[in-house]
């Protein structure tokens, strides 16, 4: 006769032995499949914001410098608010420092650029104005010759002769030959040398050809007769 019994404890074995060997199945997935949000698990940090690039090109010159600024303030945020908001953390604190040096660096040779601009735009400005001081001097000198030869004294001409004058004073041009002055030979050219009476200095006599300048510039020195202590 078939043991009944034997069978039904080999069955339940086998049924405990099934049990223990079901595979266990882990949920790896990053995405929460019902809530459809990201998972975080422990130990692993979240994610760091990603900074807004920084735009480098600008319009104009205050376009750039509103930029700058800009972004600066946006950097420039207090600790306690963005603990709060649960965005800084050291290393973010570290690189928006950093971030605002090569600003304020990049502010400052801005500003040095600027003004070299500047000056190199006023130091042309001032050569062309010398450039055409210096091809009109032959005219002035063509004015004087008329002048002292009594061509000047009235008439049209002698009105635009002193309207061309006053032109040239407006941008700086100042004429050299005042008499009875000590020589300085950065204005004066001496072409004579001759003994004088009652003088301590070398003085200057009589102006042959007038100098001009323009400014601290000179653009040509005097022609003058020199009067030397006897």
């Amino acid at each position: 006769m078939p043991h009944h019994g034997n069978e039904e404890e080999h069955g339940s074995s086998r049924d405990q032995g099934s049990k223990r060997d079901e595979p266990v199945i882990r949920d790896h997935r990053k995405v929460d499949p019902v809530t459809g949000q990201a998972r975080h698990p422990k130990g692993e940090k979240h994610a760091e914001p990603v900074a807004e690039p920084l735009e480098t090109s600008a319009d104009s010159d205050g376009d750039a410098l509103a930029q700058a600024e800009e972004i600066l303030n946006r950097v420039d945020v207090p600790a306690e608010e963005s603990v709060a908001q649960g965005v800084a953390t050291g290393s973010t604190t570290a690189e928006a420092t950093e971030l605002k040096n090569d600003l304020l660096r990049l502010q400052a040779e801005y500003v040095n650029y600027r003004k070299r601009v500047e000056r190199d735009r006023a130091v042309a400005g001032e050569m062309a104005v010398i450039g055409v001081l210096n091809s009109l001097l032959p005219v002035l000198d063509d004015v004087d010759a008329a002048r002292q030869h009594g061509d000047l004294t009235d008439g049209p001409f002698a009105a635009i002769a002193a309207k061309l004058e006053n032109a040239l004073k407006t941008y700086g041009l100042v004429r050299i030959d005042e008499t009875g002055v000590e020589f300085d030979p950065t204005i004066h050219e001496a072409l004579i040398q001759q003994p004088g009476e009652d003088i301590e200095v070398d003085t200057v006599s009589q102006v042959l050809r007038s100098g001009y300048k323009s400014g601290e510039r000179v653009l040509r020195a005097a022609q003058v007769i020199v009067a030397v202590p006897a």
